[in-house]
């Protein structure tokens, strides 16, 4: 039986797409992978049909599931954890701009085997250069240490725990939001868990590429709230 679920939601960003896949079938563990498709264009499709056939993990197409249009991330959270529960595994997420280190995941399974009554554990995002950037930037000192935080962590590359995905269920998740990496943070924090952040598990980050849009929330802040607020985007 595998040792993890681990998945991918995507929203074309092909280019980033491709480091993050490739970096995941070569990555160690014993972990069955699958990609969810949430309406990309034909090029990311075709991509990921031809790598799923070569390398042997699962694409999900959610055109083929929902009519309803992207964002579908709690749908993707809710089929995630049905996986996993089965298979009395944890879910490990990886975002389509990530791109993993060979023992990453085989890191993540010891830390949430060894500490105290996990919830969640996350990698610790770093730029090209090695510094720590989106979204864990409160990190101002390199370090290798496993923190126990009250900060929300992000699913850029993180880690649910089969018992917090037991005792929380993602059908209960809220209808008018599009993200829900700081709300389940927060609720297995609630629930009397531990959230980690593997300071010395670094992962490389290149921030919003499957979301280009929200770049504007540092070129022209002003106009990123706007968009956020009348096109309702980004509910978090």
């Amino acid at each position: 039986m595998s040792e993890a679920i681990v998945i991918t939601p995507v929203k074309d960003s092909l280019t980033t797409l491709q480091q993050t896949v490739e970096a995941i079938i070569q990555a160690d563990g014993d972990f069955e992978y699958i990609v969810f498709n949430d309406f990309s264009q034909t090029a990311t499709k075709d991509y990921l049909n031809k790598a799923a056939a070569e390398h042997k993990f699962q694409v999900i197409h959610l055109e083929d599931i929902t009519d309803t249009p992207s964002p579908n991330y709690k749908l993707v959270l809710q089929m995630a954890q049905e996986m996993a529960l089965k298979k009395s595994c944890p879910l490990v997420i990886v975002e389509s701009d990530v791109v993993v280190k060979k023992d990453t995941f085989t890191e993540l399974f010891e830390i949430a085997s060894k500490e105290k009554n996990p919830g969640v554990v996350g990698a610790i995002t770093v730029d090209q250069s090695g510094a720590y950037n989106f979204p864990y930037t409160f990190e101002k000192i390199k370090g290798t240490e496993v923190l126990d935080t009250n900060h929300s962590l992000s699913f850029c590359c993180t880690l649910l725990t089969p018992d917090f995905l037991t005792d929380f269920s993602f059908k209960t998740l809220a209808e008018n939001k599009d993200w829900f990496d700081v709300f389940i943070s927060r609720k297995s924090k609630k629930m009397g868990y531990h959230n980690y952040l593997a300071k010395g598990v670094e992962v490389l980050h290149l921030p919003h590429s499957s979301r280009p849009w929200k770049n504007l929330k540092y070129k022209n802040p002003v106009l990123y709230y706007l968009k956020k607020i009348f096109l309702k985007r980004d509910r978090i």
